[in-house]
C-alpha cells in the first residue's frame, strides 16, 4: 500500500509570539517547509505552489498538497491524489461549538471526552473540506459514521465514504485524509534555512 508523509513541525521558539499579518506570512511560509519535507520523504518533486480562485491549493507537478498552521506547529502533506491535513490545540472551548461541528447522531458515536471528540470531528471535516470542500460551510455536510479506533475515523461527504487518521502531539491533534494509504507521520523540531527560521 502506497504511503503518506505528513510532516509536523513545531515553530521556533521565538517565532510563537508573532501577531497580525507578520505571524500569518511566516506561519503560511513555514507550513511549506513542512510541505517540501513531505515531498522530499515521498520522493514527489513540488514546482511552484499556486492556490485557485477559492483558495485550494492546485495540483504542482501533477503533486496534490495540503498545509496548515497553527501558533505553536504547521503541517504539511503531498500525494498522488486530493487530500486534507489539519491541526488544532486541544482546550476547552465553549459547548455551543459543538453544534457547529456535528448533530447528535455523531456525537452519539462516543461516550469518550466530549472535547477530545469536538477536536477529533472538527481537524478530521477540516481535512476532508481542505481536499474536497468549499469550506467552514461544508462542515455539518460531512458526517461521521464510525470510529474505528482511537487514531481513525471514518465520514461520509458528497455521497462518498473517506477515512481520516489522527495524531496527537503536546496538547494538539493533527488529521489527514488516508483514502488507500498507510499514513507515516513525522513529527520534527523546527528548521532553520540560511541561519535562521525564515
Amino acid at each position: 500500500m502506497p504511503v503518506l508523509h505528513p510532516v509536523i513541525l513545531a515553530v521556533p521558539p521565538d517565532k510563537t509570539g508573532l501577531s497580525g499579518r507578520e505571524k500569518s506570512v511566516f506561519l503560511s511560509r513555514y507550513a511549506r517547509v513542512a510541505l517540501d519535507l513531505s515531498a522530499r520523504y515521498s520522493r514527489m518533486p513540488l514546482g511552484e505552489l499556486y492556490k485557485d480562485d477559492h483558495g485550494a491549493p492546485v495540483p504542482s507537478n501533477g503533486v496534490f498538497w495540503s498545509i496548515t498552521h497553527k501558533r505553536h506547529y504547521v503541517g504539511g502533506v503531498v500525494s498522488t491524489g486530493l487530500v486534507g491535513i489539519d491541526i488544532e490545540e486541544i482546550k476547552p472551548r465553549h459547548t455551543g461549538m459543538f453544534k457547529k461541528v456535528g448533530v447528535c447522531e455523531e456525537w452519539s458515536l462516543s461516550d469518550g471526552d466530549p472535547f477530545h471528540i469536538f477536536y477529533r470531528y472538527w481537524t478530521a471535516k477540516e481535512a476532508v473540506i481542505k481536499a474536497w470542500g468549499e469550506g467552514i460551510k461544508d462542515l455539518l455536510k460531512i458526517r461521521v459514521v464510525e470510529i474505528p479506533d482511537e487514531n481513525n475515523l471514518v465520514v461520509r461527504f458528497g455521497g462518498k465514504i473517506r477515512h481520516v487518521e489522527h495524531c496527537y502531539f503536546d496538547r494538539h491533534i493533527a488529521a489527514v485524509v488516508k483514502d488507500g494509504f498507510d499514513i507515516q507521520w513525522r513529527i520534527e523540531t523546527y528548521q532553520i534555512k540560511g541561519g535562521s527560521a525564515f
